[in-house]
């Protein structure tokens, strides 16, 4: 059975890397992981008191709101007025969702059409490679070198 949305992604870059590492310590080597960025200490034993105190609630027990919790959207719309000196409305223009990836990907469902062409950074994080490629963009990577400096720091 052929998928073609499957067949037509690039390979996961960090399928590659993972491969990569097994074979390098497989060999031997001494590998220094700097993949994902995953935690290699504890978490902070009253980040875990927190967590299993609210999964003891019986409130936490249901779906959240799909546009996120209210006080975490008018917090939100708080930091950007300050920080950023942008008004948003915590109704209108803020809504959470479960991570970065998932946020990218909706975007681009929204955003993009068969056809549109998408322009990414090369190199990026795999999402920016795949969230316009599932929403059927054609995607033109642009590279990124130390000489084009495109955007200030300041």
């Amino acid at each position: 059975m052929d998928f073609r949305r499957i067949s037509n992604l690039p390979p996961y870059v960090f399928t590659i890397i993972n491969n990569l590492k097994i074979t390098a310590r497989r060999d031997g080597d001494d590998v220094i992981d700097l993949g994902f960025g995953n935690p290699d200490i504890p978490s902070p034993q009253i980040a875990v008191e927190k967590l299993a105190e609210a999964a003891h609630n019986p409130k936490n027990h249901r779906y959240s709101l799909s546009r996120g919790l209210p006080k975490l959207r008018e917090a939100v719309a708080s930091m950007y007025e300050r920080k950023f000196g942008v008004t948003l409305d915590p109704e209108l223009q803020i809504t959470n969702t479960i991570g970065s990836k998932e946020g990218f990907s909706h975007l681009m469902w929204v955003l993009l059409e068969s056809g549109d062409a998408a322009i990414v950074p090369s190199p990026s994080y795999p999402i920016h490679i795949f969230g316009p490629l599932f929403a059927g963009a054609d995607l033109r990577q642009i590279p990124m070198r130390s000489q084009r400096r495109l955007l200030s720091a300041t």
